[in-house]
């Protein structure tokens, strides 16, 4: 894979994670959306902020006890749908790991098997 397919496909596997969190904790702030995904807390409003700049997420602003800056993060109808296309690619190219590591794994158990007795740990 080219270096710029690569970062294509860690942007959009990135993208996928973080719709699946907001799907499910809209509430979350930056802070926690970052912790869940192992990144900075800048990254993170970097990615967020690209994501609401594509219309796919919307930020409303509302007032919680512990932070009155708080903002809850909608998915858009275009969210939703793309989320459901990265999905569907995300799911693929599991699957295509998935085959690769089982295919890995044949191939070392044969391996092992024609060792016999002569492989065996001691």
């Amino acid at each position: 894979m080219h270096s710029t397919d690569e970062q294509a496909v860690a942007s959009e596997d990135t993208h996928y994670h973080l719709l699946r969190i907001l799907e499910a904790n809209p509430e979350a702030t930056q802070r926690e959306l970052a912790e869940a995904m192992g990144v900075s807390v800048g990254k993170m409003h970097y990615v967020l902020r690209g994501l609401i700049d594509k219309g796919l997420v919307k930020a409303h602003n509302f007032r919680r006890s512990d932070n009155k800056r708080a903002y809850l993060y909608q998915l858009t109808p275009a969210g939703v749908a793309e989320k459901v296309r990265i999905t569907r690619r995300y799911l693929a190219r599991r699957r295509e790991e998935y085959e690769r590591i089982q295919d890995e794994i044949e191939v070392l158990e044969a391996e092992l098997k024609d060792r016999g007795a002569e492989g065996r740990e001691q």
